[in-house]
């Protein structure tokens, strides 16, 4: 008789944690809520450009765009950021038209060096307008080819942590210094960030939600394969598609007994997609849980005026008449959460952001990010790496030229190599997690 399995034993909770500790002494993006801001913050008060132009793509942008876009409407930075995140020449022109190009100070971010959509775009940016070292600033890894760039040229340069990829990189100086160069208070956002950190490996308040969420929808992944997130506000727009690459780099991935594993995120902002997707999750498929995200406080106090005149008798909704926006949303966000809750067989949880500064956006963020790790270390797979998307750019390397190909192609399957003797050491084999957490 003959037996072999493919399937896996789930791990319990203690061995789960055991292995997210133990992840802290490899994986960078852990230890990056205690590190030091001096060297950041004194070189982003040396900036003087209005203008902040942030080249990169993915990981080297969305964390940094999600936290501005949540602060900038109820901040006033003297500067403005930008990103140029798309090789759609259409879009590149219409942003450039923004700013002052000979009042910009470009910050070109790859990981990696060799990021094509990067280094295409500063490459067409220095044909506009030249750029030397009074105008930019470079972060990358240490040795890499735009590092060195950045040492011939005598161009400022920050390095990337090798062991910090780039979806986990907002609170490393990816993120940092592109929204200390703005006025946000980089200080701050690290403090949320120690504030799940603390709490998660110290088992208090913020470890169950995050450990018993994973659990669920690693148990449950066959029935509810698909994640929503449901943003009660324009303001976290950006956070979901940072959640999305999160989520989907993080988790589509082959465990190590070569299971397809995934759980596919979608990013929604209510009201508007109250008014779309909403009915797909009430009389759709039960193939979805749902998390809520509110903000309890917008800092913002404008109300819907009382008709004196009569002019509205004639229309609907004259009752909110008095009521601040704020209350609107929120009382709107309750109304759909109760909706979903009362169906009783659409798994929902519901987060509340207390306010919009740096320390909420940053608490739910790197919740997220451990929740990630969590879910990755339950179903045994590398949560760090990227093998599709690499493989996509070697295909995108073979259409410039074979020598090129064959390079890339080699250093793919060491790579794959390397992955395979880290992933046999029983103290790196599981990754680390992203989560929400309660609002403290």
């Amino acid at each position: 008789m003959e037996y072999s399995k493919n399937f896996y034993q789930i791990k319990s909770n203690t061995e789960i944690f055991e292995r997210i500790k133990a992840e802290r002494e490899t994986i960078g993006y852990y230890n990056l809520p205690y590190q030091s801001t001096a060297e950041i913050k004194n070189y982003a008060k040396s900036i003087t450009k209005k203008h902040i132009v942030v080249l990169g793509i993915g990981g080297s942008s969305l964390g940094a765009r999600a936290i501005y876009e949540f602060l900038l409407p109820s901040a006033n930075y003297s500067k403005d950021l930008l990103f140029l995140e798309t090789i759609d020449p259409l879009k590149i022109n219409h942003c450039l038209k923004r700013v002052d190009l000979n009042d910009t100070q470009f910050v070109v971010i790859s990981k990696s060096g060799n990021t094509i959509e990067t280094i295409s775009i500063f490459k067409y940016l220095n044909s506009l307008v030249e750029i030397n070292n009074t105008n930019c600033t470079i972060i990358s890894e240490s040795q890499s080819n735009l590092t060195q760039f950045a040492k011939d040229n005598n161009i400022q340069s920050f390095d990337l942590a090798e062991n910090v990829g780039g979806r986990f990189s907002v609170f490393s100086v990816v993120g940092l210094l592109p929204l200390a160069m703005v006025g946000i208070d980089i200080d701050n956002l690290l403090n949320g960030c120690k504030r799940v950190s603390d709490s998660f490996f110290a088992q208090q308040d913020y470890y169950k939600p995050i450990i018993r969420k994973a659990r669920f929808l690693v148990e449950n992944k066959s029935r509810f394969n698909i994640n929503v997130v449901f943003s009660y506000s324009s303001l976290l727009e950006g956070f979901n598609k940072w959640y999305v690459q999160l989520w989907a780099e993080s988790l589509g991935k082959v465990n190590i007994n070569n299971t397809r594993q995934a759980l596919t995120p979608i990013g929604l902002v209510g009201p508007v997609d109250q008014h779309s997707f909403l009915q797909m999750i009430m009389d759709g498929v039960r193939d979805k849980t749902v998390t809520f995200i509110k903000i309890d406080d917008l800092k913002d106090s404008t109300v819907i005026p009382e008709d004196t005149a009569n002019k509205f008798d004639d229309l609907a909704w004259g009752c909110a008449e008095g009521v601040s926006f704020n209350e609107l949303l929120n009382m709107q966000a309750d109304a759909t959460i109760q909706s979903v809750q009362e169906q009783d067989d659409i798994p929902c949880d519901v987060v509340s952001i207390r306010t919009v500064d740096e320390y909420n956006i940053a608490k739910i963020m790197f919740s997220y990010q451990l929740l990630v790790s969590c879910i990755g270390a339950f179903l045994q797979i590398n949560t760090y790496d990227q093998p599709g998307v690499e493989y996509g750019k070697i295909n995108l390397a073979e259409k410039f030229s074979q020598e090129s190909w064959t390079w890339l192609k080699n250093a793919y399957f060491l790579w794959q190599a390397t992955v395979h003797v880290f992933y046999q050491s029983p103290k790196l084999s599981l990754k680390k997690c992203c989560q929400y957490s309660p609002n403290r």
